[in-house]
């Protein structure tokens, strides 16, 4: 692309009334040796009709737009595809933060004001200058359609939605048959007002309406055996169910394991594998997987006071349905519904328990009433939960005069005779009754098990599944249905334990994200968080030393490597966040309009002043997800923040390379922070462990740094909430007040 640049400054929002806007045009002019336009209001018609006409008639293809927040006015400033445009951040982040001057220094405010815009007006034409237009990338060989694993009532949903949708699918079932764990239901929640009455299950017709679907295939007494490839070309081998394939996905290792295997005790169960090396050339092609595999009843048997294994009236919740739908109830004239596990814990469930299984309590304890009209029901609880609408199922149920609630503690189970404490009633009770049930909880199949068996370098399974209880959900706030691993989607028993309603909507969820993944694959773009981006990791191969760090880093498993280390990109898989860039010691990885040599440029066109305690300068990498955000919402508060810092807007703290810190401390800028998502068992990182990896980064760093003579207080990572706008100015401005208190950069001048 052969660029025409001109530079744009707007005059409204109060820009022009705080800022000498013919300063700033010369230093677009003179030193930036661009050329720089005015206008009253960009933003609006007349604005907009302007610069259309300046990409007409003057054939500009670069717009350099300094005027408000480049979070805002997207569309506004939005030129086609075959243009650029760069932001510069003159109203929130320069005249509104900057506060009233104090008595008597009217003129130095001014003069801090004028020199802070100069700084982010050079930056701008220091980007527009260095970005390119990027290029999607295509996948030579793009296949749309959906492999979905399992054949319960997720994966009906989310195939039958998927197939409404135009998608075709295939549902890769285990068992002989599709269904699920819903053909063994007597009967499902209500799911109309006014919540009252159980309903017939209504699996028969959903199983119906897939095999009456010409868009969807079955393959029953089949198991995925090996996922490869990556979105839009999904390599996955099948097999028969029980049968031995050499595309078993590895046996998966504990950590504790792990331990044992690198001291030499035992041997590796996978040695001489390696998952992600080779591929099967027979394996089927699917555009994105939807991961369906739903849960198994966890095991009570270890509360041991309940008797269940040695009891013969002792039986599991998922036991007592099947007698319901098997019509076993009958003789069955009193149950005890055991909520939790009691004994010495008190406020205690048992494990995986949840709402669902306080409903099939409520549920099974009407089947009760129903087989028996003189049959009674005792439901024995520490939490009794009943969301949204069940709620009015769960007050029905107060009103049955066969059923009685009540908060205890069980300490025992004695032949028909249930032990409790602690009632509601303020007295103890001994219940003798015919059938005792145990609520068991609801354990995601990802928690036993490979499920997924994925052909991955960081291995067949997502990472991290102990912090979250096995679900494999990857816990994002603003991304349901997301796993780490881009094109696949989990819904259903995998993602948290719902009940069948809830099923349906999440399954319909999941198939739409893996419809939106295949089309912005088939276009070139990125998926979520950085929707639609074009740009893609380019590597310069040649000065690659296969440190690993990149693929090691890359918290999406976008990197596959060979046998000596060198990275093996799959573009599609990619979300665009930069760590690999960050990672890289070499700096051979980064993007068309984001890599190292942009940002380490736009670094120097900072002005640094000589030594004054009034002209320090300290430079912030603000996360894009949380940190920005948030910035611009104090601006627009009027918070105000030190003149001193200049903020450069970075995808993910994961990105941030530590060559720009020690570039910008050498080239005598005073101090520099990190301001990123906060990580940690609650992270809320876009990019999953960006400002984790960040924080390690900069540990290592202020080693290097003492050895240069700098003191490692000059650098910070920080953490922030994108609701933490009115904490971070006095976050910012404290980090100003400590590096003023350390002095100058001593390499200032050099």
């Amino acid at each position: 692309m052969d660029k025409k640049i001109c530079t744009y400054i707007c005059t409204g929002c109060g820009i022009g009334e705080a800022l000498n806007i013919e300063e700033l045009s010369a230093v677009v002019t003179g030193e930036m040796s661009q050329e720089c336009k005015t206008h009253a209001c960009l933003c609006g018609t007349e604005g907009r009709a302007f610069l259309e006409s300046e990409q007409k008639s003057e054939g500009i293809n670069t717009f350099n737009i300094c005027a408000c927040s480049p979070r805002v006015m997207t569309k506004e400033f939005d030129f086609g595809d075959e243009t650029i445009t760069v932001r510069a951040n003159l109203r929130e982040q320069v005249i509104w933060v900057a506060g009233s001057p104090e008595e008597g220094q009217e003129e130095s405010h001014q003069e801090w004001l004028q020199e802070t815009a100069s700084d982010y007006v050079r930056m701008a034409c220091t980007r527009a200058a260095k970005t390119a237009l990027p290029e999607p990338f295509q996948l030579e060989s793009m296949n749309k359609e959906i492999l979905v694993m399992g054949g319960g009532i997720a994966g009906i949903t989310a195939a039958i939605e998927a197939s409404k949708a135009g998608s075709k699918v295939t549902i890769i079932e285990k068992a002989d048959v599709i269904g699920g764990k819903a053909l063994g239901w007597a009967k499902q929640f209500p799911t109309s007002y006014p919540y009252a009455d159980l309903e017939e299950s209504s699996i028969a017709s959903m199983v119906a309406a897939v095999e009456a679907d010409a868009n969807i295939t079955v393959k029953t007494g089949t198991e995925v055996a090996r996922i490869g490839g990556a979105p839009g070309a999904f390599k996955v081998t099948l097999k028969a169910t029980g049968a031995t394939s050499e595309w078993t996905a590895p046996k998966k290792i504990t950590v504790d394991q792990q331990d044992l295997i690198d001291k030499g005790t035992i041997e590796n169960p996978n040695a001489g594998l390696k998952p992600y090396a080779k591929e099967n050339p027979d394996a089927d092609t699917f555009g994105a997987v939807v991961l369906a595999t739903g849960w198994v009843p966890a095991d009570v048997s270890e509360f041991e006071h309940l008797g269940y294994g040695s009891n013969d009236k002792v039986v599991t919740n998922a036991e007592f349905e099947a007698m319901a739908k098997n019509g076993k109830l009958g003789g069955i004239n009193s149950v005890a519904f055991v909520m939790s596990p009691g004994g010495e814990e008190n406020d205690q469930d048992f494990p995986y328990c949840n709402s669902v299984t306080s409903m099939v309590a409520l549920k099974q304890a009407k089947y009760v009433r129903e087989s028996n009209a003189d049959a009674k029901a005792y439901i024995l609880y520490q939490h009794m939960r009943t969301p949204g609408h069940m709620e009015l199922f769960y007050k029905g149920i107060q009103q049955d005069d066969g059923i009685f609630l009540t908060k205890a503690t069980v300490t025992g189970v004695e032949g028909g005779t249930v032990h409790a404490k602690d009632t509601l009633l303020g007295e103890d009770l001994d219940l003798d009754v015919d059938l005792i049930v145990l609520a068991a909880g609801m354990v995601p199949t990802t928690k036993l098990e490979n499920t997924i068996n994925l052909a991955y370098r960081q291995g067949p399974a997502f990472l991290d599944l102990d912090l979250f209880d096995g679900y494999a959900d990857s816990h994002f706030i603003c991304f349901p249905y997301e796993t780490r691993r881009t094109g696949v989607y989990a819904c259903g028993g995998v993602r948290k334990a719902m009940n069948m309603q809830e099923t349906m909507d999440d399954a319909t969820g999941a198939a739409l994200k893996a419809i939106q993944c295949i089309e912005s694959a088939d276009r070139g773009v990125s998926v979520h968080p950085r929707s639609g981006d074009k740009t893609f990791p380019e590597f310069f191969m040649q000065r690659c030393t296969q440190c690993k760090r990149c693929t090691e880093e890359c918290p999406f498993g976008a990197l596959d490597d060979d046998e000596k280390g060198t990275p093996l990109p799959n573009p599609t898989r990619c979300r665009r966040c930069g760590t690999c860039m960050g990672a890289c010691p070499e700096r051979i990885i980064g993007f068309k309009d984001y890599n190292i040599d942009l940002i380490g440029s736009m670094i120097k066109a900072i002005e640094v002043p000589e030594e004054d305690d009034d002209k320090l300068r300290i430079l912030i990498f603000a996360c894009e997800n949380d940190a920005y955000p948030a910035l611009d919402m104090a601006g627009m508060r009027k918070h105000k923040l030190n003149h001193m810092i200049r903020f450069i807007p970075v995808r993910c703290l994961g990105s941030v390379n530590m060559s720009w810190i020690r570039d910008a401390l050498s080239a005598g800028l005073d101090g520099a922070m990190l301001l990123g998502c906060k990580y940690g068992d609650d992270y809320q990182c876009h990019f999953v462990k960006g400002s984790e990896i960040a924080n390690t980064r900069m540990a290592n760093i202020g080693d290097t740094l003492s050895t240069l003579g700098l003191e490692p207080e000059r650098v910070r990572s920080e953490q922030v909430a994108i609701t933490d706008y009115d904490k971070i100015p006095d976050l910012i401005n404290d980090f100003v007040d400590e590096i003023v208190e350390l002095g100058a950069n001593p390499f200032k001048g050099f």
